[in-house]
């Protein structure tokens, strides 16, 4: 199989790279490369794909700076919603696939309940939407493609929540953190083994194409995230100045941004688990694996 995966420099990206070297000859591009993959400019990108003339596509770029994107809506419209609609087109003449990564932030964040593939889609912010009009772009060129929306994504390369929270708890006697958003953590390593995972089964199952919820197990709020891995690296004998009483729930209120953030980031994986014979590990696991990494001498 030769697979064109784009972004191969973003926390996902790095990960699909090991992940889908097993399963044939993997082109990895970005911005950077020669030849480069730049999602802004449609012409280009589509030029790319007619001369790689790949089995598969996976798009692990984005525009994903959310505040950002509420002052650059014209560059998040055209990576996120018109790079993604010339890839499945031109995958649709190819007859190859198309994986792409959306996220909760198509949803409005309301209730409790874990989000279904099904739930009507309402975004709040200008980064939701155009992932939202992407994900639609992709469903109506008719390709063969696989959609996984994820969210609270996380890597050990590169900046990331857990090494944000660690380095304030060494410098700070207390914190404040948001509490009233509740997701998933999930690992890009995760991200990437299930995503080879699928395209391997969906190469000899046509029908699996579709959208499918991906995140770990289990559930958290920000501020739940930041005391496991404060109370974790406390463990593990880090110098941690914040006592583990200091570490204050507050609402989403308390730090104003330019976008929305949805509230209830839940999402159901029930249909992913069921199609691909998953167990999806817990939240928990992934981050403790990202602190070992982390924390090691």
């Amino acid at each position: 199989m030769k697979i064109l995966l784009l972004g191969k420099n973003g926390q996902v990206g790095w990960e699909l790279q090991r992940a889908l070297a097993p399963l044939g000859d993997v082109i990895a591009l970005d911005r950077r490369t020669t030849p480069a993959a730049d999602l802004s400019d449609p012409e280009s990108l589509a030029a790319l794909v007619r001369d790689v003339r790949p089995d598969a596509i996976v798009n692990a770029a984005a525009h994903t700076a959310v505040d950002k994107a509420e002052s650059e809506a014209a560059l998040a419209r055209a990576v996120n919603t018109t790079a993604p609609a010339v890839l499945a087109r031109e995958a649709a003449a190819l007859g190859a696939w198309l994986v792409h990564y959306s996220t909760d932030y198509v949803f409005d964040g309301s209730g409790t309940a874990p989000w279904t593939e099904s739930a009507p889609v309402a975004p709040l912010s200008v980064y939701g939407q155009t992932k939202a009009d992407g994900e639609a772009a992709i469903r109506l060129s008719g390709c063969r493609h696989l959609v996984f929306r994820t969210s609270w994504v996380y890597a050990a390369r590169g900046g990331n929540f857990a090494k944000t929270m660690l380095r304030l708890a060494r410098e700070r006697d207390r914190l404040t953190v948001v509490a009233d958003q509740f997701g998933a953590p999930t690992g890009a390593d995760l991200i990437a083994d299930v995503t080879a995972h699928a395209l391997r089964t969906a190469v000899s199952r046509p029908e699996v194409s579709g959208t499918y919820h991906l995140v770990a197990a289990g559930e958290t709020s920000w501020h739940g995230y930041a005391r496991h891995v404060i109370e974790h690296a406390r463990a593990a004998g880090q110098e941690i100045r914040v006592p583990a009483d200091a570490i204050e729930p507050v609402p989403t209120s308390a730090f104003p941004t330019p976008a929305r953030r949805p509230a209830n980031s839940r999402l159901d994986t029930t249909r992913l688990r069921n199609t691909f014979g998953l167990t999806l590990p817990s939240w928990q696991s992934g981050v403790d694996r990202l602190l070992a990494e982390v924390l090691a001498p």
